[in-house]
């Protein structure tokens, strides 16, 4: 017999709450018990709210609170109610919470029992077990939830889901000072629009909240009378809103008041001693919370004011060009920092990007940021070349290590940085790189390629260091986009899981020739590693503000210009290149992830794994047998499903490579027997300044290659 059948026998119905998604799921029998239709079904909380006497669900909660806390089976008697909330049966509740990804659901039965008759020990005991172990358990979510908020909204937000045991407030409304006046920080459980006539009201006035304020004392009406009796000017705006009971509550933060807290009933309320405890503490907590959310919200303020008179704004304008950029801070301190990023007009009438990363998020490390923007701009003004920029810049900061903070006795700052000198008109790129991440490119058909470029050492580290300069073009319908480490590696990322969760990104965002698809890229990549925090559940993103974040994301337009064939649009060209210099083999590993990131999404993995080993022993080939660089150019054309991939890889030797036939133990001489086995074809064409081997492979099933052309082969 299953367990629903067993349960269902003897009259005990299954319910589970799901507590992130605030679903709660009903068997028949627990959804009968409830007075609802005897089939299961999936509600809200609130729905499932409704069914339960208003002061039952208020400890409830304490009890399932305190549960959770102890990891304890939560236990309660529950009267269930009709709509027009007469009593039809009381149900004994057992439940056990189970923490899932960080949060918890409970599951839990429900059993109709009899109603306890009077004069037994039953009718004198409260329906929900020890109110006092309940009150302990609500304080002690209500202060981790109170301390974990981080702005006003949140505390309000905060203070609007409390569910105090006991009792219940439908009604809530925060007080601020403004002068000599009262204002309403914020309500909850009132249309909008209701706080009006309280919104601008002298302190002065015969009001609760403005007494409050008045005298630092608390107000307790706990009936319309009472009400009505201590303030007939204002009851008129009370009365419309049928409460039964108020408690007012000043704001007292460090020895001042700051405000009131309005906590209104719709059930009668004898604000025993024991509920006016209840809601002093949460009122002191209440306060304290807003204190230091004020305190934050004001610190960020300056913190923002700040950074963005260091930040430029980007140029819109460029001839064939558009530009996107983004900055967020760090989630500590004054969130303000060392990344920024720059956009410079030069002599030549090219343009610089610049996107750097000073060591720190304090003051200091945004001063040091603003010394050396300014720096860097007056360099890339004067017309040096991106080489010659980093090394006076580089110069520049470690002046001031030696000078300003050995000299003080402070902590020495590198930055790192890249520097790219644009060509608007051919997309050339001259970039010069720091320590800083290379940058990525975001090709017309939406592949996206980490394009590995020459550096040097952070700047500051050593005052004269070489920045060699790597030359890339930015075909028309690429986007280049550069970044700080922030972007990559924040939410617990290294560099390698870092750019897999961008390439998803970028592959997967829609491109357009419009500057609104690029704001749009620049959203989805701050969104896809920067989510809002929350005081009881990390939702989809947790609070990953653990670094700043700086992008720049350039693209170069006019994709699909081009006319194939019939008159049709060309199909776009995936192309990587990359220069392997004889000081560099560590790069010939690079080579290989070039690559396997050009053919990311190709047909048939195996092809995939020929061309990854054919390049490796090509290059490797170039920088054994020759004196020169080998300079890597993959391409790939055609449709998907029948795409050709072409692979050159050239030097400056004249020299062509023989045939071998090396014995079992030789560790070379397999090149062209490797080519003969997995290209679809090769060969190695002569050039005035050396040669270049190449071999291509082809989507299409079956056979690829058919017999090769006498132009095809190698010599011998």
């Amino acid at each position: 017999m299953r367990t629903e059948d067993l349960l269902a026998a003897i009259a005990t119905g299954l319910w589970r709450w799901d507590h992130a998604s605030d679903r709660v799921t009903l068997d028949a029998e627990a959804a009968r018990l409830l007075g609802l239709p005897a089939e299961p079904v999936e509600l809200t909380q609130a729905a499932v709210r409704s069914r339960f006497h208003p002061v039952d669900f208020a400890e409830i909660n304490g009890i399932i609170q305190l549960a959770v806390a102890e990891k304890t089976l939560a236990e309660a008697r529950l009267r269930i109610v009709d709509e027009h909330g007469r009593v039809q049966r009381i149900v004994r509740s057992r439940s056990r919470p189970r923490i899932v990804d960080g949060d918890f659901e409970l599951v839990g039965t429900l059993q109709e029992v009899p109603e306890p008759q009077p004069g037994t020990s039953a009718a004198h005991t409260p329906i929900t077990g020890d109110w006092r172990r309940s009150r302990e358990a609500f304080l002690l979510d209500a202060g981790r939830a109170l301390a974990e908020a981080r702005s006003t909204a949140e505390v309000l937000r905060v203070a609007a889901g409390l569910s105090m045991p006991g009792f219940m407030p439908d009604g809530l409304a925060v007080f601020g000072i403004e002068g000599d006046r009262l204002s309403v920080i914020g309500h909850h459980g009132h249309h909008s629009g209701d706080e009006r006539p309280f919104a601008d009201m002298a302190l002065a006035t015969d009001y609760p909240a403005a007494e409050v304020v008045r005298t630092g004392r608390a107000l307790y009406l706990p009936t319309p009378e009472e009400y009505r009796r201590r303030y007939p000017a204002t009851w008129p705006l009370a009365a419309r809103f049928r409460r039964t009971s108020w408690a007012f509550l000043p704001l007292v933060n460090a020895g001042r008041t700051i405000g009131a807290w309005m906590a209104a009933f719709a059930q009668p309320v004898a604000f025993t001693p024991d509920e006016r405890s209840v809601l002093t503490t949460v009122a002191r907590m209440l306060a304290q919370a807003l204190a230091r959310a004020g305190m934050q919200e004001e610190q960020q303020e300056l913190a923002l004011g700040l950074q963005r008179s260091m930040m430029p704004t980007v140029q819109p304008d460029i001839p064939g060009m558009t530009v996107a950029a983004r900055y967020v801070p760090t989630g500590g301190g004054l969130e303000v920092g060392g990344d920024w990023y720059d956009m410079i007009p030069l002599p030549s009438g090219r343009i610089a990007l610049v996107i750097g990363d000073v060591q720190g998020h304090d003051v200091r490390a945004a001063g040091l940021m603003g010394q050396l923007r300014i720096a860097l701009r007056a360099y890339a003004s004067e017309g040096h070349h991106p080489d010659a920029v980093l090394s006076r810049a580089s110069r520049f900061l470690a002046g001031i290590n030696e000078t300003e903070l050995r000299g003080h006795g402070e902590e020495q700052r590198f930055a790192t940085c890249l520097y790219i000198e644009v060509d608007p008109a051919t997309g050339l790129l001259d970039i010069a790189r720091a320590g800083h991440p290379d940058p990525a490119i975001r090709m017309s058909d939406g592949t996206m390629l980490v394009r590995p470029t020459a550096g040097g050492l952070p700047l500051g580290i050593v005052p004269d260091t070489d920045y060699p300069t790597t030359r890339l073009v930015l075909e028309p319908g690429e986007t280049m986009m550069v970044c700080t480490d922030g972007l990559i590696e924040t939410g617990g990322h290294d560099l390698e899981t870092g750019w897999a969760r961008l390439r998803d990104i970028l592959e997967s965002c829609e491109a357009g020739e419009d500057g609104e698809s690029l704001e749009r890229l620049a959203d989805a990549l701050v969104q896809a590693v920067h989510g809002p925090p929350s005081h009881h559940t990390t939702g989809p993103l947790v609070d990953r503000r653990e670094d700043d974040i700086a992008v720049l994301l350039l693209r170069r337009d006019g994709a699909g210009c081009g006319v194939g064939t019939g008159g049709l649009p060309a199909q776009p060209v995936r192309r990587t290149v990359l220069s392997v210099a004889q000081a560099e083999p560590e790069r010939i590993a690079e080579a290989r992830r070039q690559v396997r990131d050009v053919l990311h999404d190709w047909a048939d993995p195996d092809q995939v794994d020929s061309a990854v080993l054919m390049v490796s022993e090509m290059v490797t080939n170039v920088l054994l047998h020759t004196d020169g660089d080998a300079l890597l150019v993959a391409e790939i054309t055609g449709e998907r499903g029948a795409r050709r991939i072409r692979v050159d890889v050239a030097d400056s030797s004249d020299e062509l490579p023989h045939r071998r036939c090396p014995g079992e133990l030789a560790s070379s001489g397999r090149g062209l027997m490797l080519l003969e086995l997995l290209a679809g074809a090769w060969g190695v064409d002569p050039r005035g300044d050396g040669k270049s081997t190449w071999f291509e492979l082809y989507e299409e099933a079956g056979e690829a290659a058919g017999p090769l052309s006498s132009e095809s082969e190698p010599a011998a």
